[in-house]
């Protein structure tokens, strides 16, 4: 289990699917009330069903049309700085992934620990923000840096946990960005026995480790 509040992003307003029309359901006039009341639940529930099935397409087609736009102002970047890569879009759960591969120059891009493709990630939030009106969460990659980091991460959460249940005795880890704490919180959170919050002030905040 986490203790940490920490977020990747700084809390965002939910997204605005659209408004779902109502649909009105008549029945028969001659079926019984035990029945007729039996339909309207019946017909209540698919209709509500049908709205969520509406509101996750709408969601989606939402955080494509994010990926699509923050994909158009990456490739104007790249062509100014004149690096080769290929961008991908993807969505995974709330949130527009893209990523940016195959150049040579892209590590440029990320720099050291990540500094330079957090601030790109952060402009090209701005620019999905301009052009939508709507705060963004997307999550941009480069070279797989994120990817790799990711892995790595989850790794030490994981042997963290083991050595903390094996000893008993609290640990802390180096320090961390918000991104990264939580990939350890989310890894340490699969280990019974054990879990995680995070202590000090940025940029020396970590997370620490303990039975539980």
């Amino acid at each position: 289990m986490s203790a940490d509040t920490d977020e990747v992003t700084n809390p965002d307003e939910a997204v605005n699917a659209g408004d779902v029309a109502s649909e009105i359901v008549a029945v028969d006039a001659e079926t019984d009330p035990s029945e007729g009341d039996a339909a309207k639940v019946t017909a209540v529930d698919s209709v509500s069903d049908e709205d969520s099935d509406s509101d996750d397409e709408d969601s989606e087609d939402y955080l494509v049309e994010e990926g699509e736009i923050a994909g158009d102002y990456l490739e104007q970047l790249l062509d100014v700085l004149d690096f080769d890569g290929d961008i991908d879009l993807d969505v995974e759960g709330d949130r527009a992934i893209v990523s940016i591969d195959g150049g040579d120059d892209l590590t440029k891009l990320v720099g050291r620990k990540g500094e330079i493709l957090d601030a790109l990630q952060e402009l090209t939030r701005l620019a999905v923000q301009q052009s939508t009106g709507e705060r963004s969460k997307l999550m941009l990659d480069v070279a797989g840096w994120r990817a790799n980091r990711r892995s790595v991460l989850s790794a030490l959460g994981i042997e963290a946990s083991k050595r903390v249940l094996e000893s008993g005795e609290r640990e802390e880890l180096d320090p961390m960005t918000p991104f990264e704490r939580k990939i350890v919180h989310d890894a340490v959170a699969k280990v019974d026995g054990v879990e995680s919050e995070s202590t000090g002030v940025e940029p020396s905040r970590r997370v620490v480790v303990v039975k539980s």
